[in-house]
């Protein structure tokens, strides 16, 4: 089979949100300037350079009581900074509430019974029992083709890692199983690891 994206793929759903996969999720808190908190997962999101450390998630949709976007993209645009939740397979039912078409009054966290915890440098709430949380600092918001395709760049500056899941100084993945979004309404977890070593290494 073979189609062209702008003439249609002639299925019953759309095959493209199942190529690209496992996609990591990027748990995005953010603070309002008036105080309001932010939960939600982005699935179009990964980690782009090591130094300094940044991260991208791209929004692809926008809210009518925002201007042209969703809240987290308002809230980090407003503010500069958010943070990066990882999702551990415990926390995938609440992690998926978080992802409804909410007010931008509402409070995620308290609407899906999830624990605050401040962040150290940026004033933004952090999901506290999450397996890492990465506080951000705005770089970039880049539009992209498309009405509501915008992507967030921002550069690590603080890193919270729990200590259960630092195992012989790595830390490990099996520990806490991270969420992957497949096609569809599927997701995956990490159960298992293999390694694989460079050529010349």
């Amino acid at each position: 089979m073979f189609y062209e994206p702008k003439d249609g793929h002639g299925l019953p759903h759309n095959p493209f949100n199942a190529l690209i996969t496992p996609r990591p999720i990027g748990w995005i808190s953010s603070r309002s300037p008036d105080g309001d908190d932010n939960l939600a997962p982005y699935s179009f999101f990964n980690g782009v350079a090591y130094v300094p450390p940044q991260v991208m998630f791209a929004s692809t949709s926008a809210k009518p009581d925002q201007d042209g976007v969703k809240d987290s993209v308002a809230n980090i645009r407003d503010t500069g900074v958010f943070c990066v939740n990882v999702v551990g397979y415990d926390m995938a039912e609440e992690m998926n509430q978080t992802s409804g078409p909410w007010a931008k009054e509402v409070d995620e966290f308290t609407d899906a019974g999830i624990e605050k915890a401040a962040c150290t440098l940026i004033d933004c709430p952090r999901v506290a029992a999450a397996p890492a949380n990465l506080e951000c600092r705005l770089t970039q918001v880049v539009q992209i083709e498309g009405e509501a395709n915008t992507v967030v760049f921002g550069e690590v500056i603080g890193v919270h890692l729990r200590e259960d899941c630092l195992r012989d100084g790595i830390f490990d993945a099996r520990v806490f199983q991270p969420v992957g979004r497949m096609g569809y309404r599927d997701f995956t977890r990490v159960t298992e690891l293999f390694t694989l070593r460079r050529p010349g290494e």
